[in-house]
C-alpha cells in the first residue's frame, strides 16, 4: 500500500516504522530540522521500553500537492495543528484519510474535508496508544510490544475498512474499531486532562504528587465530573470501563495512579516534552464549551485546571 504519514512527530514516526515493517510504501511529510533528519539519516526510533533502536528508510516530502495520490493518508499531529493542514488535505486527490490524535471537533473537520475536496473523501478518526519525545536526530517512543490503534467513523461503520485492514496486514499493530469515535475521543480527553494536571500541581515533581492523597482523589473526582458533563449532553462514555473506574472501582484507580506515578518514564510522559501546553489549553477550552452547554458545576476539574494555567 502507498501510505503518507502527514506529521513526523513521536506517534507519526512510530506509525511509519510499523507500516514500513509491514511492507508498505511509506512517505513521511515533515518540515524544518525533522525533514533534514529523515532525509539524511532515515526514521531513527529509540524504543524506550524495548531498549533498542531502529532505522527505517522512508520517502520524505515537505508539501502535499493536489496530484500526489496515496492509498491512505494518516494525519498524525496535535489537536491545535489540525486546522492548518485541512486546506492541503482537502485539495489533495487521495480518497482515504485517517486523522489521528486528540480531537475535540471531528465533525467540523470531516465536514470541511468533504465540502472542499474535488474527490469523494472517506474519513476516519483514530488514536494511537503510546507516547514519547523528540531528541536531536531521533524520536524516543514509549509503547508496548505491539502498537495499538483505536479507529472508526462518526456514528457509523466504515464501508472502506478493507483499506485499513490491508494497510496493517503484516504490521505489529492491534487495530480496534469503534462506530462512534467522537464519543471515544471526548471520553479520552476527560481522562488525560486531569492526569496531566498531576505534574503541573507540583511543577513536575511526581515524588511529591504521589504522596498527596487529596490531589489524587481530586483527580478521580474530576474525571467523574468530565464524564457527567458528557452524559448530560447525551454522549456515552466510551469504553464503559472508563466510566466505571471513578464510580465503582475508585480504590483500584487510586492505587493505579500511585503505581503509575512511581514509574520513572511517566515523568517524561506527563511533561511538556510529550504533551504540549498549547494542546492542553485547546482541549481545556473545548471542555469549557461542553461544560457551559451542560450547565453543571465541576469544582474539582476547575481546581486542577488552575494548576496547568499557573504553570504555563
Amino acid at each position: 500500500m502507498k501510505i503518507l504519514i502527514y506529521g513526523a512527530g513521536v506517534l507519526g514516526s512510530y506509525l511509519a516504522h510499523a507500516l514500513v515493517r509491514g511492507d508498505n510504501n511509506v512517505t513521511m511529510l515533515a518540515r524544518g530540522r525533522r525533514l533534514d533528519e529523515l532525509r539524511d539519516d532515515g526514521n531513527v526510533l529509540r524504543h524506550h521500553l524495548q531498549l533498542r533502536t531502529t532505522v527505517d528508510k522512508v520517502n520524505v516530502i515537505s508539501e502535499l500537492q493536489p496530484e500526489d495520490v496515496y492509498d491512505l493518508i494518516f494525519v498524525v499531529m496535535k489537536y491545535p495543528d489540525f486546522r492548518a493542514v485541512l486546506p492541503a488535505l482537502a485539495a489533495n486527490h487521495s480518497r482515504h484519510v485517517v486523522i489521528v490524535g486528540n480531537n475535540a471537533s471531528p465533525h467540523e473537520m470531516q465536514d470541511y474535508l468533504q465540502a472542499n475536496s474535488p474527490v469523494q473523501k472517506k474519513i476516519a478518526f483514530a488514536f494511537i496508544a503510546g507516547g514519547g519525545w523528540k531528541e536531536t536526530g531521533r524520536v524516543v517512543s514509549v509503547h508496548g510490544p505491539k502498537g495499538q490503534m483505536t479507529i472508526g467513523g462518526l456514528g457509523e461503520e466504515l464501508d472502506w475498512r478493507a483499506v485499513i485492514d490491508q494497510t496493517f496486514t503484516g504490521a505489529k499493530f492491534k487495530v480496534t474499531f469503534y462506530n462512534d469515535m467522537e464519543e471515544w475521543l471526548k471520553s479520552h480527553f476527560m481522562l488525560i486532562l486531569p492526569l496531566n494536571s498531576i505534574a503541573a500541581a507540583y511543577d513536575g515533581d511526581l515524588r511529591k504528587a504521589v504522596r498527596d492523597s487529596r490531589l489524587l482523589n481530586q483527580v478521580i473526582d474530576a474525571i467523574d465530573e468530565g464524564h457527567q458533563v458528557l452524559e448530560k449532553l447525551g454522549y456515552t462514555v466510551t469504553p464503559e470501563l472508563q466510566k466505571d473506574l471513578p464510580r465503582k472501582k475508585r480504590l483500584l484507580l487510586y492505587m493505579g495512579l500511585k503505581l503509575m506515578l512511581k514509574v520513572p518514564v511517566v515523568k517524561n510522559l506527563l511533561s511538556d516534552k510529550a504533551i504540549s501546553q498549547n494542546e492542553v489549553s485547546a482541549l481545556q477550552q473545548a471542555f469549557n464549551d461542553l461544560k457551559q452547554k451542560a450547565g453543571i458545576p465541576t469544582p474539582n476539574w476547575d481546581k486542577l485546571a488552575s494548576y496547568s494555567s499557573t504553570s504555563s
